[in-house]
Formats: structure tokens, C-alpha cells, sequence
């Protein structure tokens, strides 16, 4: 999952960062809404946790442009101000969430991955593809019931695609959902990576759409 953060605080922005990252979250970080108005409207994200009070361009009409834009990637908003027409506002914006300060990180990491889920087409927190299950709550992988060990760039490529099973992801896209800043060395490439999960849960269970991308099919019982 690759979530954009605009926060102006930097203290709170890399605390945010920091639990985000362990969670296996990527992150990218703008500290205006001028900077943050052009990442979301130019990069590919699932999520984007946004600041009403931001310098340069106010956090409500940063999420107007991408709304106007046709970005219609899940946002949840995260401000000091708790009136009722604030959150008014938000919503009226475009936003999905609304979280007020001060908070717990863990809660926002929750609200993160329920709105991803259901953006996503996904109603219950437990998804299946076979013997393959991810609970998109806690963020954990099993196979056969087991927990799955995975690097936090595995864990970001399996998730794009579980939640989206059965359905070709463009290469492009799933290296744009992975990465933070510039493509992995060799030995991260998206290449290498797909072929450490295949060692994980099944030769089979990743196709490979020659041309296009990548496909998560059901996976079999070891």
C-alpha cells in the first residue's frame, strides 16, 4: 500500500512516516498544499492522509483539485479542528474519513486499511484466493493458516494484488503502488520480488500477463 501524507508538522509527519513504514506501509510526504495538490494529482497512491491546515494552499481545496482532477484515491482527513463544520467542509470536499488531533497512530493505520479495503471493492476485513488469506485489518498474510513471512516489498506487492485477485495489474502500476522514490536496486526489482513470493505460496499462483502485468489466481493447498 502507498499512502501520500500532507502534514506541515514535521514532528508529526515523521512519527506518522515512522509507524506507517513498520506496518510495511510506502510512504511520500509533502509538507504544503502546493506540493501535496501536484503529488496527488501526478502519482499513483491508495490512500492519502491530508491536513486541512496547511501553508501555500489550504488541505479542502487541495482535495477539491484532485476531486475536480478525477483522482478518486480514499482520503482521510487529519486536523486540529474539531467543529462540526469543518468536518462539514471535508466531507463536502471529497473526503472519506475524518480523523481529529490529537489522535492514535494505530488508529489511523486502521482507518487507513478499511478505507483501502472498500475502496477495493472488499466488505469483510478477511480476504481469500485459495489457500492464500489476508486480513486487510491487521495487514497479515496466512498460508494454509499459517502466517507468512514477507519483506515489507513483498508484503506491498502480494497486497496490491490480493486485493484485487483475478484481476491483471499493470506492471507500471504495481511498481508505482511499491516503491518510495526511485525503482529498487536489482535485487528489489519487481521482477525478484514476484519470484520470491512464487517460492512462498505456489509457482502457479502468480500469472504472468506477457505484455501487460501480473495476476494473483487461487492458490493451492501445500
Amino acid at each position: 500500500m502507498k499512502v501520500l501524507l500532507v502534514e506541515d508538522d514535521r514532528l508529526l509527519a515523521e512519527k506518522i512516516v515512522q509507524a506507517l513504514r513498520v506496518e510495511k506501509f510506502a510512504v511520500d510526504v509533502a509538507g504544503n498544499g502546493v506540493d501535496g495538490q501536484h503529488m496527488g494529482e501526478t502519482e499513483a497512491y491508495d490512500a492519502a492522509v491530508l491536513d486541512l491546515g496547511l501553508p501555500k494552499v489550504p488541505g479542502a481545496e487541495v482535495l477539491r483539485a484532485w476531486r475536480k482532477a478525477g483522482r478518486q484515491l480514499p482520503v482521510l482527513i487529519l486536523t486540529a479542528r474539531d467543529a462540526w463544520t469543518d468536518k462539514v467542509d471535508g466531507f463536502k470536499a471529497g473526503a472519506d474519513d475524518y480523523l481529529t488531533k490529537p489522535f492514535r497512530v494505530e488508529e489511523l493505520i486502521m482507518r487507513l486499511r478499511a478505507l483501502v479495503r472498500r475502496s477495493a471493492g472488499h466488505a469483510a476485513p478477511r480476504i481469500a484466493c485459495g489457500a492464500l488469506s489476508f486480513d486487510a485489518q491487521t495487514g497479515v498474510f496466512e498460508l494454509d493458516g499459517l502466517p507468512l513471512k514477507l519483506t515489507a516489498l513483498e508484503w506491498r506487492v502480494l497486497e496490491c494484488l490480493v486485493l484485487r485477485k483475478d484481476v491483471v495489474i499493470e506492471r507500471g502500476d504495481l511498481t508505482e503502488k511499491v516503491y518510495e522514490g526511485d525503482v529498487g536496486t536489482d535485487s528489489n526489482s519487481l521482477e525478484v520480488i514476484i519470484a520470491r513470493l512464487r517460492r512462498k505460496i505456489g509457482r502457479d499462483a502468480i500469472e504472468t500477463v506477457r505484455g501487460r502485468g501480473y495476476r494473483l489466481i487461487a492458490v493451492p493447498s501445500a
